[in-house]
C-alpha cells in the first residue's frame, strides 16, 4: 500500500528537474515541455497559465502520473515517479492524488453520495462521503442524481469525489471552463477552501489569466518553458475576480 508522506526538510511537495516531453518522433516530434526546473512548496493554491499549446496540461499531467516525462526526474509528496511500475503508479494515483477536470466525469446512475463513495472504496483512509458532501457545500443534495444538479454542484461533486481520499494534492485542469462566471466563482471559492481550511495543495491549470489573482504562486508557461514563477503575497478572494 503506498504512504502518504509528508513533504521533504524543504517544505518541497513537487520538484521536477529538466523534464522534457517529446510527443512522437522525427520531423513530426513535438516538444511540448522542454528543460522544465520548477519546486512547489506544499499547501499552496497554485495555478499554472499560459496560452493554448504551452505545455499546462502536460505538466500536470506528469505530476499526476497521467503521463511520464521523455527525461527528466518528477518527485512527488516523496515519490520519485520515474522509478515507479505501473502498478505502483496506479496505487500513487489513488491515494497522492485527486483529478478534477472541465468536464465532470460522474456516473450519472449513481447519486451525488454513491459518485463519491465510489471513489472511497478504492482509498486507504478514506473522509465520510457525507463530510466531504458538507465540506463542499452539497450535503442537501447528497440523494440526488447528477442530472438533477446545477453544472457547479456536478462539478462540486468531482470536487468531493477528488478530496475523499484525502490526497496530498489536488489537480484540476479548466474546472471551470465550462461553467458560467457566477458559477465558476461558487466553485474556485470551494477550491481556494481546500488549501485554507483542508491544508491540501490544489493546482489548477486554466487559460484565464484573473484566476492567477487569487493564486498564492503562478507558473507562467510558454512553448512548453516555465517563462516565470510569481509568488503573491496578497491573493485575491474568488468574489473579487471578473471575466
Amino acid at each position: 500500500m503506498i504512504s502518504r508522506p509528508a513533504p521533504g526538510n524543504d517544505g518541497m511537495l513537487v520538484s521536477l528537474s529538466h523534464v522534457d516531453k517529446y510527443y512522437g518522433s522525427g520531423d513530426v516530434a513535438v516538444h511540448a515541455l522542454q528543460d522544465v526546473c520548477l519546486e512547489l512548496p506544499a499547501g499552496e493554491f497554485v495555478v499554472f497559465v499560459g496560452p493554448s499549446g504551452s505545455g499546462k496540461t502536460t505538466l500536470l499531467n506528469i505530476i499526476g502520473g497521467l503521463d511520464t516525462p521523455t527525461s527528466g526526474a518528477v518527485t512527488v509528496a516523496g515519490h520519485r515517479l520515474g522509478g515507479m511500475g505501473e502498478t505502483a503508479l496506479t496505487r500513487y494515483r489513488r491515494e497522492v492524488v485527486g483529478f478534477v477536470f472541465q468536464f465532470f466525469n460522474l456516473v450519472p446512475t449513481l447519486t451525488a453520495r454513491e459518485n463519491v463513495e465510489l471513489v472511497a472504496e478504492l482509498a486507504s483512509n478514506p473522509m465520510e462521503a457525507g463530510d466531504v458532501l458538507q465540506a463542499v457545500g452539497l450535503e442537501e443534495h447528497a440523494d440526488r442524481f447528477p442530472s438533477a444538479l446545477s453544472g457547479g454542484e456536478q462539478q462540486r461533486v468531482a470536487l468531493a469525489r477528488a478530496l475523499v481520499k484525502r490526497p496530498a494534492l489536488v489537480l484540476a485542469d479548466e474546472p471551470t471552463g465550462s461553467l458560467d462566471y457566477e458559477t465558476g466563482i461558487r466553485v474556485l471559492a470551494v477550491m481556494r477552501s481546500i488549501t485554507r481550511q483542508m491544508g491540501r495543495s490544489v493546482f489548477l491549470v486554466t487559460h484565464n489569466s484573473e484566476i492567477t489573482r487569487m493564486a498564492d504562486r503562478v507558473v507562467h508557461l510558454r512553448s512548453g518553458s516555465i517563462a516565470e514563477v510569481e509568488e503573491n503575497s496578497s491573493p485575491a478572494a474568488p468574489e473579487e475576480l471578473k471575466w
